[in-house]
């Protein structure tokens, strides 16, 4: 278990974002590949009213299952987003949401995107093509967040702490999309 904290910020361009990395530092060390996440809940959603999420994502062939909520106590939003996470790596997603089923569980939402993994050695920086933009995530302690954000150009000002799917309910709503997910499919069609 540990805090994980992070900001997200708009990409206009992924390779203008790359080139800027690499300058500033940074190593690519998980190439462009696809991710499907489904999230897990409760049928009455009491999952999400605590702020709370359950995932299995399978990521480059590999199947993780992922909780996240508020920490206890300390900072649950600032400029940045904290979470406690706990993670492990599983053999089977399938048997799993199977397993999850099983004891009531219902998929709640589901979502997609390619993404590219970077690392300096102190932190972390996702990029992520979704079906409603690019977006890119540092993770890392807030002071190396700042740092690093300066150093790619990223003002506070474009810091976002929402979830993806806080921002596909934003865009559903600017778009009078009726997608009810947020996959490439859902989206093209919705």
């Amino acid at each position: 278990m540990s805090i994980e904290t992070e900001i997200k910020f708009r990409v206009a361009d992924v390779a203008e974002l790359g080139k800027r990395l690499h300058e500033a530092g940074f190593r690519e060390q998980t190439q462009r590949s696809f991710e499907s996440n489904v999230l897990y809940d409760t049928p009455d959603r009491k999952m999400r009213a605590r702020t709370e999420i359950l995932r299995i994502r399978n990521y480059g062939g590999k199947w993780t299952l992922t909780h996240k909520r508020l920490p206890d106590v300390g900072p649950g939003e600032d400029a940045h987003k904290h979470r406690v996470e706990t993670e492990t790596e599983v053999s089977d997603g399938d048997a799993l949401a199977e397993v999850f089923r099983s004891i009531g569980l219902v998929p709640s939402f589901r979502y997609e995107k390619w993404r590219s993994e970077w690392n300096d050695g102190e932190g972390h920086c996702v990029v992520d093509e979704t079906p409603i933009g690019n977006f890119a995530e540092l993770e890392g302690s807030p002071e190396w967040i700042d740092r690093t954000a300066a150093r790619l150009g990223v003002a506070r000002s474009e810091y976002m702490t929402l979830s993806y799917g806080r921002l596909f309910e934003q865009w559903c709503a600017k778009h009078k999309s009726s997608a009810c997910d947020l996959t490439f499919e859902a989206v093209n069609s919705g």
